[in-house]
């Protein structure tokens, strides 16, 4: 859960700033702002993944282009449900989602794991160091 709020904190400030530079995308209050990125946020956890695996062979095919076609129609789907958040054309989506995108993982970056090193937050923040032994083919022969 912890994982998610930092998430849409993130997407919140993303949209927020996104609108400075893409002149098709608005919001009108924060409210407004608030509720897009919750739902931007939700699209992406349970809409998208299902989106990239009917996808896949798109995706592969376009050697990973068409994920920036899903994102940005995830972000032109938003105003139909957010009263108050605007995006005028498909183009501005795009430019937007790639924004919000860029955006995100920068911001990402400025928060530390508990080893005091700067992780980008992923869904892979639970990987584990394996430490082992290296086994000498030649160690063998020797015996």
């Amino acid at each position: 859960m912890r994982h998610f709020v930092f998430r849409w904190i993130i997407t919140t400030v993303a949209v927020m700033i996104v609108p400075v530079f893409i002149s098709g995308i608005r919001y009108d209050t924060w409210p407004s702002l608030i509720g897009a990125a919750l739902l931007l946020g939700i699209l992406n956890a349970f809409v998208r993944p299902v989106l990239l695996i009917l996808s896949a062979p798109l995706i592969l095919l376009t050697l990973g282009f068409f994920i920036l076609i899903i994102n940005a129609l995830m972000l032109r789907l938003v105003p139909s449900m957010v009263i108050g958040f605007h995006v005028d054309s498909f183009g501005s989506a795009f430019w937007g989602a790639l924004l919000i995108s860029i955006i995100s993982w920068i911001l990402s970056a400025f928060f530390r794991g508990s080893d005091g090193r700067v992780h980008v937050l992923t869904h892979h923040t639970q990987i584990k160091r394996v430490e082992g032994r290296v086994i000498d083919p030649g160690e063998d022969r020797l015996k």
